[in-house]
């Protein structure tokens, strides 16, 4: 009778009478425990366990049914919506960490001058960094810098950053999130309030041809609709870090999200080959045309959610990109492409489908994609 039940029991249909017999019946008969194990492994293969992490698309899917009812008096721009959701979730996953994993060690990673870059630092320290840089942002909205006096001249990331770092009288702890929580609030609020409109501001950004420790070199700027965007694609991979190093699940943006941080990336592609030739690091262009001209051109082709293709053009970032001229063909998950972008993958290791010109694929994908990183 009671082995007649084990079947049941696995699947948890019995009643709780028939669970307890079943259980005492097991603890004294050691074929039905074995059978009962057996039952149980199988459902578990039928029945896998699913994360009890939160769906990352979740939160904007809610967003959109409350706004949906009810229209925000002041909306945010649509392409302020990927950094707003990648702060929010991040904010999460600190509240959610005790005060110790603060001290946990992180090791940024980025590609510098074709080869790998690294350097040490701890949660808090990360926090710091984000802080800093958003600050960019900030200034050109003309928001209070959060790094005040000590400010570099030179709006460069890694200069603030380091100047942030040397300020601390001691390192970073977790009275960082306040200010950088803020930051990121008043950011939204102001973006919201400037209307769409301020997506064209420009936001220095960055500066190329400067050794460390020098000023000068050439002024990088996105408008504020791009800025953004490269705002939200650095905070989640730093999110990504500050996961790997305190042992917490994470999941990619939302792939409407991802699409927007995948599509920048793709844009920049051309101008950052041309200062790769510049500074002697790619190929010489081979067939100049002129500006919106169509000319040779690599097709990106990014799988999966997020997903889409891009023509790049590999001559001169004013040309135009064309299928009619395309003379390579890469193909990579789009979560790939994002994490090579950010220097998270090396460009010799990027599981991409490869075919064409090999130079061109070189040059484009495995190491301009690549200097797109910076720390």
């Amino acid at each position: 009778m009671l082995k007649s039940l084990l079947g049941a029991w696995a699947l948890a249909a019995c009643s709780a009478r028939e669970s307890v017999a079943v259980e005492e019946h097991l603890g004294t008969c050691g074929p039905c425990a074995e059978e009962a194990l057996r039952l149980r492994d199988a459902v578990g293969l039928l029945h896998p366990a699913e994360s009890l992490d939160l769906d990352p698309g979740l939160r904007t899917r809610v967003l959109e049914s409350c706004l949906g009812r009810r229209p925000p008096r002041i909306p945010l721009p649509e392409w302020a919506a990927p950094y707003d959701a990648e702060t929010a979730r991040l904010d999460a996953l600190l509240q959610d960490i005790g005060d110790a994993e603060w001290h946990a060690p992180v090791r940024l990673r980025w590609f510098e001058d074709d080869g790998p870059v690294s350097r040490k630092t701890t949660v808090a320290g990360v926090i710091a960094h984000l802080l800093a840089v958003d600050g960019l942002v900030g200034t050109a909205l003309g928001l209070e810098d959060p790094l005040g006096p000590e400010a570099p001249r030179v709006p460069d990331p890694t200069r603030r950053t380091e100047a942030y770092w040397r300020a601390s009288h001691v390192p970073p702890t977790r009275a960082v999130r306040g200010p950088w929580r803020d930051q990121t609030h008043e950011l939204i609020r102001t973006v919201s309030f400037a209307g769409g409109g301020s997506g064209r501001l420009a936001v220095e950004y960055g500066v190329a041809g400067a050794p460390p420790g020098e000023e000068g070199g050439r002024s990088v700027e996105l408008p504020l609709r791009d800025s953004m965007v490269e705002r939200a694609f650095e905070c989640w991979i730093h999110a990504e870090d500050i996961a790997d190093a305190v042992d917490y699940p994470y999941e990619p943006p939302s792939p409407r999200h991802l699409h927007h941080m995948i599509d920048l990336a793709a844009r920049m592609l051309p101008a950052t080959l041309a200062e790769r030739r510049r500074a002697g690091r790619a190929a010489p262009s081979r067939e100049l045309v002129a500006a919106g001209a169509p000319g040779r051109s690599l097709r990106l082709e990014v799988e999966g959610v997020g997903g889409g293709e891009w023509f790049i053009p590999l001559d001169s970032p004013g040309a135009s990109g064309s299928a009619e001229c395309e003379v390579a063909h890469i193909a990579l998950d789009g979560v790939e492409f994002c994490r090579l972008a950010a220097g998270h993958v090396a460009p010799e290791e990027a599981a991409a489908g490869q075919m064409g010109d090999r130079e061109a694929i070189r040059d484009v994908l495995l190491f301009a994609a690549a200097s797109l990183s910076r720390l």
